[in-house]
């Protein structure tokens, strides 16, 4: 019996990178990105990316969206395409197509991921077969529980980037206070992702400046350099987000009680992971009083694999046929 050969693609919004499968395994070599602005639509992307790998057809096709997917159709957050089976068919002339939500294609890749791309946070057991936790932490907030059942792997959707932000504290009320008003994208409510999202980490500055008499605007380009250069506002403003980012987390594995592990993916997550340790991550994540002790159930990961969305498509891909 053969392996299906698949196409996988995962669809930001700026950057689409296209991939052949053979079945769970993804072609490295394979690997192509394009931009999504040279194409009114996803279906040339696809048609380009098999032509010039000179393949006439697929047996699967499988795409990540960075947007929600309602009723097998995804509508791009920050890019002007809706992608649909019908687009994936007449593309690739593949027999089954799935489309999932990036967080979710997250989700499927865990446990396809080598050991060297998972990079330990916060130490602690992980039991086989138990829930697990996808965070995504970059230009938006979001997370998405795993769970691995009788009828096959389920990731379940959720927008918890857009629950209340944590106060534990009287800076963390006035933070809150600041954030429902401040800026272009204020709009009365200070959302976790309104904290720990790119954005978030904007605001957590200017928060940080204001309280400090010099109320200073910076992109987090700009505060990322800073932190690097050793700028005392910058390295309390990257204090103040690790310990959000761990009570928020900790909250998080409460909810679900993932004790497969957590794992966070995104840009400004990856970008943080130098700090964390240094900066109380794990101390914030357990600060959970009379709870503290069970907190150490729960191991954290950074995923550290820029593929990791096509790994997770393919799984869902063979997954799907096998079931």
């Amino acid at each position: 019996m053969t392996t299906p050969l698949n196409l996988v693609a995962d669809i930001g919004g700026t950057n689409t990178r296209v991939a052949l499968a053979d079945g769970k395994a993804v072609r490295q070599d394979s690997i192509r990105r394009y931009a999504n602005a040279d194409f009114p639509s996803l279906e040339p992307v696809l048609q380009r990316y098999l032509a010039e790998e000179a393949i006439a057809r697929v047996e699967g096709a499988c795409v990540a969206a960075a947007g929600p997917v309602r009723d097998g159709v995804a509508v791009m957050t920050n890019l002007a395409w809706t992608i649909d089976a019908a687009q994936l068919t007449r593309a690739t002339g593949a027999a089954h197509t799935a489309i999932l939500n990036d967080l979710q294609a997250q989700g499927h890749a865990l446990g396809h991921i080598a050991p060297q791309f998972l990079r330990p946070l916060i130490a602690g057991p992980q039991q086989s077969g138990a829930a697990m936790l996808v965070v995504g932490v970059g230009t938006g907030m979001n997370a998405a529980p795993v769970h691995n059942t009788a009828w096959g792997r389920v990731v379940a959707a959720s927008e918890c980037g857009h629950i209340a932000m944590p106060v534990r504290n009287e800076t963390d009320f006035r933070l809150m206070k600041f954030i429902e008003g401040h800026g272009p994208h204020a709009h009365g409510f200070a959302g976790v992702e309104d904290i720990l999202a790119g954005r978030g980490l904007e605001r957590l500055h200017a928060f940080v400046t204001h309280e400090a008499g010099t109320m200073e605007e910076l992109g987090a380009a700009q505060i990322m350099q800073a932190l690097g250069a050793g700028d005392p506002l910058a390295r309390q403003t990257a204090a103040l987000y690790v310990r959000l980012l761990g009570n928020e987390l900790g909250n998080l594995a409460l909810i679900h009680l993932p004790f497969g592990g957590l794992y966070l993916i995104g840009g400004v997550a990856r970008a943080m992971v130098p700090y964390m340790a240094e900066m109380g991550l794990t101390e914030a994540f357990r600060d959970k009083g009379r709870f503290g002790d069970f907190m150490k159930d729960f191991a954290v990961f950074a995923v550290e694999d820029d593929y990791a969305a096509l790994t997770g498509c393919a799984a869902f891909l063979t997954n799907a046929a096998a079931a």
